[in-house]
């Protein structure tokens, strides 16, 4: 049983959402404290001395420390799981997963990171609408995989709901909480989406607003 789990990081960080959401999934309990942006702390020596990159999300694990979140859900899964489904054991089942979640930081998060900013932490006039848009423009193709990916299975790896669908969901989010600019419809994209936002952990983890 999991005793002392910390997270160290704001509740409306993608990342730190992407964490607390796999924990809401295995049912554990742990302590928030946070940190980044108006909170601080990340850029303070303490937090350092954890986390060098002075992000957030932050796992404390009694005396083990570990940052990623990446990383951190699959320890998570792997430490306190048992067997979890959202996270399997057979090796190839495992690597499928493991490779959308490098997607999310690979490809996903390069290209929703322009987006993002301008859209919701840029003040509205001082928004470049045609800049955002091409943005947008180059955004969808990314959300066009998925879609495919979609199309033919329920989940990013078939009938199971896994930590694919957490690392991939919270910036799926994002991208279809965007107005104001013309994105294309995918389908099978918002069919899933739909059904990852009915989780009890979804409802719980992500539905503070974007910031």
């Amino acid at each position: 049983m999991a005793k002392g789990l910390t997270v160290w990081g704001r509740s409306n960080s993608v990342n730190v959402m992407k964490v607390l959401w796999c924990l809401a999934e295995l049912d554990l309990p742990y302590e928030r404290i946070d940190a980044g942006m108006q909170f601080g702390k990340n850029n303070e020596t303490e937090y350092l001395a954890m986390n060098p990159n002075g992000r957030v999300p932050t796992l404390v694990d009694g005396d083990y420390v570990l940052w990623e979140s990446n990383s951190v859900m699959r320890y998570l899964c792997m430490a306190y799981g048992k067997g979890t489904p959202i996270y399997p054991i057979d090796p190839k089942q495992r690597a499928a997963v493991d490779r959308w979640l490098d997607w999310t930081l690979s490809t996903v998060q390069p290209v929703d990171r322009p987006v993002f900013w301008a859209l919701v932490r840029t003040p509205r006039e001082k928004q470049d609408m045609a800049q955002i848009q091409k943005d947008v423009d180059a955004e969808a193709p990314v959300w066009a995989i998925a879609d495919r990916q979609l199309s033919t299975r329920r989940y990013f790896e078939g009938d199971q709901f896994t930590i694919a669908d957490i690392a991939v969901g919270a910036f799926a989010r994002r991208w279809l909480g965007f107005t104001g600019i013309t994105k294309p419809a995918f389908a099978h994209v918002e069919r899933w989406y739909a059904d990852i936002a009915s989780r009890p952990s979804f409802a719980r983890q992500l539905t503070v607003p974007m910031s």
